[in-house]
């Protein structure tokens, strides 16, 4: 709804307004979406605030001299409605022994100030339904949802400038009927409120009527069907506990146990002390705008004490979306490192790759040879190798093997972690079920290892072409072949002993031995050192690639959700330049 500032308002209504406006703004683009332990109530303070500015707020403060609207609400069968055919003395609401009576709320109006509600100025969630002067009460159509239209009506019973509304229970058993008639209340600019002299202890209205007096709201008490034995003493009773809630300024209205009339009214006697109290504020336009103006102010002020209830909310909101998305980062950082771990910690020489190692290097007078001085070994290592070819397809894809199934294991681990992590976080489940929903199957994981371990395995050949370029040791390089150096490098770089143990200390340090030796003898130390940081640098880019890209899935299900982490500064900020502009424009 686009906010409309009339052009008579003065500067500083026009400042509140716009800062109002910015509010509501900031409001809607709100979103509580994790179920977490105040989100149901921070949701519910956000739309009651949202609500307020619409239904009442934002259109007081457009029309400060648009007729009070009172709203006539109470208890189950505390007889509001018979109060409001009395007060107009029509028959203007249907009265009835079935409960709930009000099914859809009743606003008359003087006939000059029909124009004041026939649009959606207020409560514009409600669709109007017209009602002639003089016509019979008209139920709703069948199947109509209660909360979905308001009826109007114009009367001459009422002076201009003041409109009666007739809302549904506060305590209806219609869920929807209580919603309404709680959204009626905080729509108006006074209460009538009706309760009896059976029901004025009851919790529900003591509930709203500490809300009123906590909002500055203007309200008369009417006290219905008091016997007439105990009429002051109940009387004397109901005005002590309204003192003592704050509102002892309060009209307090009391109607005997009578019997209605032929004509189904009260008799006029019985109300005409409300009725003339309302028609004296409706009557002097100053008590119109002090009583508009007492409870806009407190609205206002309720408005702002919910919205930083929702500024909270909000802060709890991306608290928990920090700690969701630091379950993810932790478990895939962890997942990372142990991959590297793993393949430098020796546990990449054990099983297959070991075995087909061997078999490539074979053993006897070639591992003798290792032993002996490194200038001896370089003039040896082409000779032997020169009759032997060797089946590097067997180690490259037996390592290939091995650091696919561990990327994949970790991967897997990594989603296990994040499950184990979210299912103890509160409101986290519903997220997790729409990340899993879009991970990655076991094939589809198996396939993206599988090309990042050959995407590394091409990029560690080229490695060895690049640095074996132009160097005077091309025959040695041809004897041994691209392919076997490629994974002598390998070999290398997984060459840390620290995770074997016994027998495989001594087979796997042989083995390190040998492909560090004909390194050297091809490269040179210093450029093997260099190959193997650089293959390992490559490894540790593929292996984070590959968990991002797992990991992706958890961040997306998070983004998705939408919690704007600014949204509780940005909700701060428009309630201070509210408070601002109002106290700029009370002239303080």
């Amino acid at each position: 709804m686009t906010l409309s500032i009339p052009s008579g308002t003065g500067d500083g209504a026009r400042a509140v307004l716009g800062a109002l406006g910015d509010l509501r703004s900031v409001l809607e683009s709100v979103t509580l979406p994790l179920d977490i332990e105040d989100a149901a109530p921070s949701r519910a303070d956000r739309q009651e605030v949202l609500d307020q500015l619409a239904d009442y707020i934002i259109p007081r403060y457009e029309q400060l001299e648009a007729p009070l609207l009172a709203v006539v609400g109470g208890s189950t069968g505390a007889g509001k409605s018979t109060l409001v055919n009395a007060l107009l003395r029509e028959q203007v609401t249907t009265t009835s022994a079935i409960r709930p009576t009000t099914r859809r709320p009743l606003l008359v109006h003087h006939p000059d100030d029909a124009t004041w509600f026939a649009d959606d100025r207020i409560l514009p969630g409600l669709a109007r339904v017209t009602v002639a002067a003089g016509a019979p009460p008209t139920p709703p159509a069948a199947g109509t949802a209660v909360h979905s239209e308001l009826e109007l009506r114009a009367s001459e019973a009422l002076p201009r400038g003041l409109a009666l509304l007739d809302a549904p229970d506060i305590d209806s058993v219609v869920a929807e009927n209580r919603a309404l008639a709680n959204q009626l209340l905080a729509a108006a600019d006074l209460w009538v409120f009706v309760t009896t002299a059976a029901r004025y202890g009851d919790a529900v209205p003591w509930n709203l009527l500490t809300e009123a007096a906590e909002r500055r709201i203007v309200v008369a008490v009417v006290l219905d069907r008091v016997p007439s034995g105990v009429s002051a003493e109940v009387r004397h009773d109901l005005a002590t506990r309204l003192e003592d809630e704050g509102l002892g300024r309060a009209p307090l209205f009391v109607i005997g146990e009578t019997t209605l009339g032929d004509d189904g009214l009260l008799p006029a006697a019985d109300v005409s002390s409300l009725q003339a109290w309302l028609h004296g504020i409706a009557a002097d336009a100053g008590s119109r705008a002090s009583v508009a103006r007492q409870t806009l102010g407190g609205a206002v002020d309720a408005a702002l004490g919910r919205a930083q209830l929702v500024a909270e909310g909000c802060h709890n909101q991306t608290a928990a979306l920090v700690t969701l998305a630091g379950h993810v980062d932790e478990a895939y950082a962890q997942a990372h490192q142990r991959v590297m771990a793993a393949t430098a910690d020796g546990a990449m020489l054990r099983g297959e790759v070991l075995a087909r190692w061997q078999e490539f290097v074979g053993t006897g007078e070639f591992f003798r040879s290792v032993e002996a001085y490194v200038g001896r070994i370089r003039d040896r290592i082409g000779g032997f190798l020169k009759g032997r070819p060797a089946p590097t397809e067997q180690v490259e894809v037996a390592i290939e093997t091995g650091l696919q199934t561990l990327l994949v294991a970790e991967a897997e681990r990594a989603a296990a972690d994040v499950d184990h992590y979210w299912r103890r976080e509160p409101g986290a489940r519903g997220v997790l079920s729409e990340a899993t929903s879009t991970l990655a199957s076991e094939e589809q994981l198996a396939g993206a290892a599988a090309d990042q371990v050959r995407g590394w395995q091409d990029d560690l050949l080229q490695l060895v072409r690049a640095e074996g370029a132009g160097k005077r040791m091309t025959a040695r390089m041809l004897s041994f072949g691209v392919n076997g150096l490629g994974i002598a490098l390998m070999i290398v770089m997984f060459a840390s002993t620290a995770g074997l143990t016994g027998a495989e200390v001594a087979i796997a340090g042989g083995t390190a031995v040998v492909a560090q030796k004909i390194l050297e003898a091809v490269f040179g130390d210093d450029a093997v050192r260099k190959m193997a940081a650089s293959a390992r640098s490559n490894l540790h880019r593929r292996a984070g690639s590959l968990l991002a890209d797992q990991a992706e899935s958890y961040r997306q299900a998070l983004a998705a959700l939408g919690i704007d982490p600014s949204a509780t500064d940005r909700i701060n900020g428009a309630i201070t330049a509210v408070r601002a502009a109002r106290r700029a424009e009370a002239g303080l």
